[in-house]
């Protein structure tokens, strides 16, 4: 799974709208929404909320998570924890980047949410490079993966396979050398 399609199904998550329109009930294939009234709020995937906003015909409700000051405490619980601690969302990062650049305007303190994205972002990445280098270097065989979301996964992804084939073919290059050793003894 790349990024694109992580994208796309983090278009899927509802998010509340206040229209600017009045239009009946639209059936689309994952399901009916509206009817659209206008001052009206209304819950609607992503996809369309973002499209709506493009062209003027609403504003965007933020979601409670991306108010300032649960950002702060979600960066500051995630900077304090050893472990990974469970986000608000499980696409906080692209519904973030796709709200703000949708409609910064809509979003108080747009810079700061920003900021706080990927400070918290960051952190999670960071901790995540330091677990797997934990992994690799304790020749671990598994790994238990809570509270990580798909970005995150998707992030180390192609890492992964790279450095335990390394580690493979280095064990199987010091074993080797270890038989031709005892063998030439």
């Amino acid at each position: 799974m790349d990024a694109t399609e992580i994208e796309f199904l983090a278009e899927k998550s509802p998010i509340t709208i206040v229209p600017n329109f009045s239009q009946e009930k639209l059936y689309l294939i994952s399901g009916d929404v509206g009817p659209f009234t206008p001052g009206l709020p209304i819950e609607v995937p992503m996809w369309l909320g973002i499209n709506l906003r493009q062209r003027g015909k609403c504003r965007l409700i933020l979601p409670d998570w991306m108010d300032v000051e649960k950002l702060t405490e979600k960066k500051e619980e995630e900077s304090q924890s050893k472990v990974f601690t469970e986000m608000p969302c499980e696409h906080y990062l692209v519904i973030a980047q796709l709200m703000l650049s949708a409609a910064p305007e809509d979003i108080p303190n747009s810079q700061q949410v920003k900021t706080l994205v990927k400070d918290i972002w960051d952190l999670r990445i960071s901790k995540l490079r330091s677990s797997v280098a934990e992994f690799i270097q304790s020749e671990g065989t598994h790994a238990k993966l809570d509270r990580l979301t798909l970005l995150e996964i998707n992030s180390i992804r192609p890492f992964l396979p790279h450095a335990f084939d390394h580690l493979h073919r280095l064990s199987k290059a010091a074993h080797t050398s270890t038989l031709n050793q005892t063998q030439d003894l």
